[in-house]
């Protein structure tokens, strides 16, 4: 098991594809010490043997489950000698269609990974990041939680749920010298996307497609800023402000598909 001795430490869920993995890739070049978990074990397998066993700590996680997640956190703990530097709630699934027809069990599903997962993560590791000055607990939350989007509706929820959760631990974890922040992506060409969905995306504005490395780059921005929601593409905190100062407009255009032809952003 490899051992932090004395470097920095992230603790990344869902590392072993996209945005999970790239934040890893450049962790680990910056010289951290990564802890790298995911439902995915030969994802897993494939980052240590990239990285090297002597610089990361890779384990099979079920977010959802609190006393796995509790037993990730213990070995973790003891490779870092009890410090996390950054805490990047990143896991997450995505499984869409109108509501009226979506199978509830991929509701349930959503919304115990995308939301339950992160309450778990956070929870279990507030003692950690308690015990290391200056650290951060970071959360993947997304552009669907501007504004609702239509046919994503229970993970736009969840969205939301992390958004206003970051935003009040925020305020709570200055008690403890904690900070906190969110991710809001738009379309990120990961694996979470349905097939075709980055290839056709816009070729500019804000849903244009983005590689997973650029989320990497805003994690390592964040740590080493005091900014509460990053957003990437930067453009879309226009449509976080007209969501919250026009709602009915944003519906509308959203309605006609005009947010998302615009390539103007």
């Amino acid at each position: 098991m490899g051992q932090a001795n004395g470097r920095k430490s992230i603790f990344i869920t869902g590392a072993a594809s996209g945005m999970g993995l790239e934040t890893a890739r450049l962790f680990a070049g910056k010289g951290w010490f990564v802890g790298g978990y995911d439902v995915n074990a030969a994802g897993l397998a494939s980052l240590e043997a990239e990285l090297g066993a002597g610089n990361c700590l890779v384990r099979p996680l079920d977010v959802t489950d609190r006393e796995d997640y509790r037993a990730a956190l213990a070995d973790f703990s003891i490779a870092t000698d009890g410090k996390l530097d950054l805490l990047f709630n990143n896991a997450g699934i995505g499984r869409g269609g109108p509501f009226a027809e979506q199978p509830f069990e991929d509701v349930i599903a959503v919304v115990q990974v995308n939301l339950m997962g992160v309450l778990i993560g956070i929870h279990e590791a507030i003692g950690l990041l308690k015990a290391t000055p200056n650290s951060l607990c970071f959360t993947t939350s997304s552009s669907s939680a501007t504004f609702g989007m239509a046919n994503i509706a229970v993970y736009s929820a969840t969205k939301h749920a992390v958004k206003g959760f970051s935003e009040a631990l925020s305020v709570e974890f200055k008690a403890y010298g904690v900070r906190v922040a969110d991710v809001l992506p738009g379309v990120i060409d990961t694996p979470i996307l349905p097939p075709g969905v980055a290839a056709g995306a816009p070729k500019d504005g804000m849903f244009r497609a983005i590689p997973p490395v650029e989320v990497a780059k805003v994690v390592w921005e964040a740590y080493h800023a005091d900014t509460l929601h990053w957003y990437v593409p930067p453009e879309l905190v226009e449509l976080d402000k007209a969501a919250t100062l026009a709602p009915e407009a944003t519906r509308d255009q959203m309605a006609q598909g005009g947010l998302f032809n615009n390539a103007d952003g």
